[in-house]
């Protein structure tokens, strides 16, 4: 699958990968900062954003579409950064696919399996009702019985497209993503990878914890371990320039 490719900047390529719910579009201040040097190229995955959508989303077929639109845009081997689901498809990139990676950067998600706390996000946002109309606003009051955070509402809502002509539309493809989320909160890849490794967690996330460093090693016997000071989950959107600064003097112009 060819997936929507957001490109800016000449150099070494970057490819950037993002979570669940995401698109590519989440990464545009750090995408901007990183093009001064290099030629990064920010995707939106299955499902999300402007990419095809698919009934299935299994890691393996998530870094084969990633491998094949990065061949195709001349782009190989990338140093290839992945936050959350991004980061799980990042790892199993590559896993399957070593000669395409040049360097991998994984954003707090472990290679491991997580409990399922995201499936009434998805069950919130397929029974929104959506009319010809409707404000963020409206969307927002809707929403929040199934999503209690005001932050994270905001971040799921993006995805909304009020500019469609008619009703409102998702950039997800939610039946897709409902059907497959045991394979998203699950992490089945074996094998390893040789090549260099940063992993960097937030400083007040738990998605990584001290025991993911032996599972890591496991899978990336090259992985080195840094936090962003002051960041949760969304790192970088929580602290830029720490996450940037970190991606800088991973890979190299």
């Amino acid at each position: 699958m060819q997936l929507n490719t957001v490109e800016i900047g000449e150099g070494p390529p970057l490819a950037i990968l993002h979570g669940l719910f995401g698109q590519a579009r989440n990464f545009a201040t750090v995408q901007r900062r990183l093009a001064a040097r290099r030629r990064v190229l920010a995707v939106d995955l299955r499902n999300h954003g402007s990419s095809p959508r698919a009934a299935s989303m299994g890691y393996a077929e998530m870094a084969a579409d990633v491998a094949q639109t990065l061949r195709g845009r001349g782009a190989l081997p990338a140093c290839v950064l992945g936050h959350s689901m991004g980061g799980k498809v990042a790892m199993a990139l590559a896993l399957r696919h070593p000669e395409a990676v040049s360097r991998l950067i994984v954003a707090d998600i472990a290679p491991r399996p997580y409990p399922a706390r995201l499936r009434g996000y998805v069950a919130g946002l397929r029974a929104l009702p959506l009319h010809a109309g409707i404000s963020r606003r409206e969307a927002d009051e809707a929403l929040t019985p199934a999503v209690a955070d005001a932050g994270v509402r905001g971040f799921l809502l993006q995805s909304l497209d009020l500019s469609a002509e008619g009703a409102p539309r998702w950039l997800l493809g939610l039946e897709g993503i409902a059907a497959s989320m045991p394979q998203i909160e699950g992490f089945a890849e074996a094998g390893r990878y040789e090549g260099p490794v940063l992993v960097i967690a937030g400083a007040r996330s738990d998605y990584i914890t001290p025991d993911d460093r032996a599972v890591f090693l496991r899978h990336f016997p090259q992985a080195r371990f840094a936090e962003v000071p002051g960041a949760g989950h969304w790192l970088h959107a929580d602290n830029p320039d720490a996450f940037t600064a970190l991606v800088e003097e991973f890979c190299p112009p």
